[in-house]
């Protein structure tokens, strides 16, 4: 291929990638607008409380988001403050939310006088909002969700706190309201520290200026074909997007635009030892990354398609969101990196330019660098490396069943300080924990009275009405009646769910036809579901994973020792967890849907590594014989796999810079398990494991059998 060819085709394109990131780029922006975080809409249609919800709907005429305006003054309410209220109520439709529309337009009930409560020392004020048009937007991208709090919290301030009232706005419109703000960070915070933090990782392992910009704008440029897909996608309902797939994305797409640009990078600067003409070494190191990487996005993608067999929407989203921005990332890597490159020649690793001087990977077994010594070791003692390091990881599984995935409250998802939470724990001072978020418990109409009766005597349950007001006859739709129970508890709460278990079993025992839903049931739903997915998808990814390897390998034995190596891996990782977050970072509990997310992004991205590894052990085996091939493999990738590593566990440990429990746990368990894969696993285990059985480990391919090289085992 003729030197103005090579130069038109790089031309063509870096055109293509500009045009792609002008397109893609505001895409990226734009995702937030193009969220779903509500619970509710993640369950699948057949879970009893989404059919709840569905019937609920018809006893109303729009489904309503409250907000509860808490008052208290520790001295106790006196009239003047009972005034004040009432005048604030007054004037509530008539506040401007933005772009001159009023709450009232938004309202789906006149407001309520304040409820006093028993000590005399707080005022509840309920304002319900059309949930079904809290996502419109109103001003400069600000949805009804958001303003509506906005606007109740900046009058609150000038009308009431000056009288020396103590004032949250909480309830479900103020705890997703305070999402809204936590989740404001994924779009400039999260990217911003990611990209920063893997730019001077970059700096370090290459110790060049220019080539960490170039694989930036790789991962920049792979964000951006992602986001190009992804944001019409979920716009017109076809995937589910919510705050917390959007920040996996972001981090997805780096780290894995990233690990794969270090394996074509330090191959690409392997071969410029060899050939003089950068176009040759481009394209031997192509040759050479494609199928390992290749098989690695492939590993990836496959294993994040699984979790379409999720119950839950929100886990079920994440799949195709995830394995869109893996193809996003191996696309840019393996098309606009090869091309920046060679736009650069050589000058792009300056001030250490590679030269033609023919060193060979082969030349750094048991030499004096680092991953020569460690080649070394394994090569030595083999079966004492890898007993000792399965043992350790043994030690850490061990600790696995303490791990605590029950669920959290609400207010415990927030790892700052927020007016909702602080709010929804005051509110339970003066009020039942559960008081303006009932469960709902839809029953025939000639069961009303029993299910009221058998609901009051359910230990955790408080009141029981299907009357919206007092005297007011319970209103029927089609022969149904739909029954509301206040909770004693936080409706939010791991113990509120066990209530609503509780209430379910006994109402069975009335009518299998009686149905309970609510925030509460839908939060045991979901639980439910979380669990189910963990029985289903996780075989289901091993499975895929296995056949995976067994097809880039060519050896059913070498398949085999790499998954068992890897469930070893993250059996340990979730063992430490739980020792960190049980008695080290003291959290509550962890949401049921993280132990599937870990060992999705920790088994699918761990195998990364040890790919990475076996490809190469197994192209020298078949110069150098299995053993000795062995130790070249691993000397020779020993630092860009563990390079690879530290950039992804660093880009992960990125999204602790939101503060959500759910991101900070995913955060800490995917950097610890991938330092653990690429320090102990990739390093020790496999390598030590593959040594010890010598040629056996490419069975039944020809290499178990000939060895195919010219050193013998």
């Amino acid at each position: 291929m003729k030197g103005w060819m090579w130069r038109a085709g790089i031309a063509a394109v870096l055109i293509i990638w500009l045009v792609l990131g002008s397109l893609g780029g505001p895409a990226v922006g734009k995702l937030s607008e193009v969220q779903q975080n509500d619970n509710a809409n993640f369950l699948p249609k057949q879970a009893e409380s989404t059919v709840v919800a569905n019937e609920a709907s018809k006893f109303v005429d729009s489904k309503a988001l409250p907000y509860f305006v808490l008052v208290e003054r520790d001295s106790g309410i006196t009239q003047a403050d009972r005034d004040k209220v009432k005048a604030f109520a007054a004037g509530l439709p008539s506040l401007d939310i933005g772009n001159g529309k009023k709450l009232g337009e938004y309202l789906t009930a006149p407001i309520a006088p304040a409820t006093p409560s028993e000590d005399g020392k707080a005022l509840l004020l309920t304002v319900q909002t059309n949930g079904d048009r809290a996502d419109e937007v109103v001003k400069q991208g600000t949805t009804v969700l958001f303003a509506v709090a906005d606007t109740l919290r900046t009058n609150i301030k000038q009308d009431l706190t000056p009288t020396g009232l103590q004032v949250y706005v909480t309830g479900p419109g103020g705890v997703f309201a305070d999402f809204v703000v936590a989740f404001s960070g994924i779009d400039g915070i999260l990217l911003g520290v990611a990209l920063a933090v893997v730019f001077v990782i970059l700096l370090i392992v290459y110790r060049s200026p220019i080539l960490p910009v170039a694989v930036l704008l790789t991962a920049v440029f792979g964000l951006a074909l992602a986001a190009l897909v992804v944001y019409p996608l979920a716009k017109h309902g076809v995937l589910q997007l919510n705050g917390q797939s959007q920040g996996i994305l972001f981090i997805l797409v780096v780290g894995a635009s990233t690990d794969y640009s270090l394996l074509l990078v330090s191959r690409y600067k392997e071969e410029l030892h060899d050939y003089e003409s950068k176009y040759q070494a481009m394209r031997v190191a192509w040759r050479a990354a494609i199928e390992p990487i290749a098989a690695s996005a492939a590993t990836v993608i496959l294993g994040l398609l699984c979790l379409l067999l999720s119950k839950l929407g929100s886990t079920k989203g994440l799949g195709p969101v995830g394995a869109l921005g893996i193809a996003g990332a191996f696309i840019a890597a393996m098309t606009f990196l090869p091309a920046i490159l060679l736009a650069f020649g050589r000058r792009i690793f300056w001030p250490s330019i590679p030269r033609v001087d023919h060193v060979h990977s082969s030349d750094q077994v048991g030499g004096r660098r680092l991953w020569g010594r460690v080649s070394g070791l394994v090569g030595r003692r083999a079966r004492r490396v890898w007993a000792i390091t399965a043992l350790a990881l043994l030690a850490c599984a061990a600790f696995l069943p303490t791990f605590k995935a029950s669920g959290t409250s609400q207010e415990d998802l927030f790892l700052n300080k927020v007016e909702s939470v602080t709010g929804q724990q005051q509110l339970a001072k003066h009020f039942d924990a559960g008081a303006g978020t009932p469960v709902e418990i839809l029953t025939p109409v000639a069961q009303v009275d029993q299910v009221i009766q058998t609901a009051t005597k359910v230990d955790g349950i408080g009141t029981a009405s299907a009357s919206v007001a007092p005297g007011v006859p319970p209103k029927v739709v089609d022969g149904k009646v739909l029954v509301q129970a206040t909770l004693k508890v936080q409706a939010d709460s791991p113990d509120a769910t066990k209530v609503v278990k509780h209430l379910r079993s006994s109402l069975d025992s009335v009518s299998p036809d009686i149905l309970v839903g609510g925030n509460t049931a839908i939060n045991l739903d979901v639980l439910d579901a979380a669990q189910r997915d963990l029985k289903v998808i996780i075989p289901t990814i091993l499975a895929v994973i296995f056949v995976v390897l067994m097809l880039l390998l060519r050896s059913l034995v070498a398949a085999i020792l790499l998954v068992i190596a890897n469930v070893l891996s993250f059996g340990a990782t979730v063992g430490v967890s739980a020792l960190m977050f049980n008695h080290v970072f003291k959290f509550p509990g962890a949401d049921p849907g993280i132990p599937l997310y870990a060992f999705v992004f920790l088994v699918a991205l761990g195998i990364d590594y040890s790919i990475f590894l076996m490809t190469r052990v197994r192209e020298e085996s078949q110069e150098h014989g299995t053993r000795p091939g062995i130790l070249v493999g691993l000397a020779v990738t020993g630092g860009v796999i563990t390079s690879a590593g530290v950039v992804l566990a660093a880009t992960f440990s990125a999204l602790a810079v939101l503060p959500i429990l759910f991101l900070v746990q995913i955060a800490f368990m995917v950097a610890f398990g991938v330092l653990l894969d690429t320090t102990v696993v990739r390093s020790l285990l496999v390598p030590s494991l593959a040594h010890d059985l010598g040629k056996k480990v490419w069975w039944p391919s020809k290499l178990s059998r000939s060895d195919g090289a010219r050193t013998r085992d």
